[in-house]
């Protein structure tokens, strides 16, 4: 079988961006962390296989370390640092000479309920507004503007949150499927509707770019990241990805990175990832080992198991045809085929 005969069939008018944040979400998750050598070996990985922008900490000393290791290594990958929206996080992301930087914000009434109880929308909009002026205009970063809970957000009020962002200086926004209920179907309405929100703020904002961050508490933020690219396709010029490799983050995870490299280098025919998807399983290794994550043997892609076969009827067709069983030769990701005797041991 030739690798082209069911690959490469569709295009996509908009340019993807892998915009990974495994060293922030990712390492949020219980039990991770990653030293500032591992840190600046995981950012130059990523820069290999082709992520283009990357976010990461600089709140404590091991965070600024990293920080300044992975600047320092010249990479062909945009180093964003994440900030709360507060004056002191820009104060902080500039003393680590971040060129920009990405400010999180809620921008559901969940949220505000939650965290401002004696604030109105208003309040919560100037003080927003005050802090992406600071970092943008007063001092001249690059700025994202991160809408937490997106999916779970009144439209009209987030409509006018990302017109607000804009005007004072954000050039990009981003979606935030903060609790995974985001769905992909072309007919689900805002807020959680993927493409429906991906079309309104293009259609009804003054935004100039745009942000999908998937979380995976339904299983879905692969699905709901290609559903944004796709609905991004013709509509926005390009799109930024936010992914973890592996999926690592907080609760259930994020959209892994190598899944949607390989989706759009594969199906989509994204050129810029061809002689990079050969790298997957040793950064997907590296990752693991630097921060303490136990890789799946079956997690696609570059799991142990991702083309063993055991069962007899498998491990012939694979030995007449490995096309028969597998879906990529195993070295596109770097991976390996493997073929362990069917010995394991069955209970009753």
């Amino acid at each position: 079988m030739e690798i082209d005969s069911f690959y490469f069939k569709l295009g996509l008018d908009t340019e993807s961006i892998i915009d990974d944040t495994t060293l922030r979400d990712g390492i949020q998750m219980p039990g991770l962390a990653a030293a500032p050598k591992d840190a600046a070996q995981i950012a130059q990985l990523l820069s290999q296989i082709g992520v283009e922008r990357i976010e990461v900490f600089h709140y404590q000393e091991p965070d600024k370390k990293a920080a300044k290791l992975i600047q320092d290594l010249n990479l062909d990958m945009r180093v964003a640092g994440w900030c709360r929206a507060v004056k002191e996080d820009i104060d902080s992301a500039l003393k680590c000479d971040f060129n920009e930087v990405g400010i999180s914000h809620p921008i559901s009434d969940i949220h505000f309920r939650a965290k401002w109880p004696t604030k109105t929308r208003e309040q919560i909009l100037f003080n927003m507004v005050d802090v992406v002026e600071y970092a943008a205009k007063t001092h001249g970063l690059r700025v994202f503007v991160h809408g937490e809970d997106s999916t779970r957000a009144d439209w009209t009020f987030e409509r006018n949150f990302i017109n607000a962002v804009a005007d004072a200086g954000a050039e990009c926004y981003r979606v935030c499927g903060t609790v995974g209920i985001g769905l992909s179907d072309p007919e689900a309405p805002v807020p959680n509707g993927i493409p429906a929100k991906i079309s309104a703020v293009r259609k009804e904002t003054r935004i100039k770019a745009i942000e999908i961050h998937a979380h995976d508490d339904f299983g879905n933020a692969v699905e709901n990241t290609m559903a944004a690219i796709r609905a991004a396709s013709g509509v926005w010029d390009k799109i930024y990805a936010s992914t973890t490799f592996l999926g690592i983050g907080e609760r259930a995870g994020n959209a892994e990175t190598e899944k949607v490299i390989l989706n759009l280098y594969m199906h989509y025919g994204v050129d810029k990832f061809k002689g990079k998807t050969e790298q997957l399983k040793q950064t997907a290794d590296f990752i693991g080992k630097a921060t303490g994550y136990v890789v799946p043997p079956n997690k696609a892609i570059v799991g142990d198991y991702s083309f063993a076969h055991e069962s007899g009827i498998h491990t012939h067709g694979v030995l007449n045809d490995p096309c028969t069983y597998e879906p990529y030769p195993p070295d596109l990701v770097g991976n390996t085929r493997r073929l362990p005797s069917a010995s394991s041991p069955k209970k009753e």
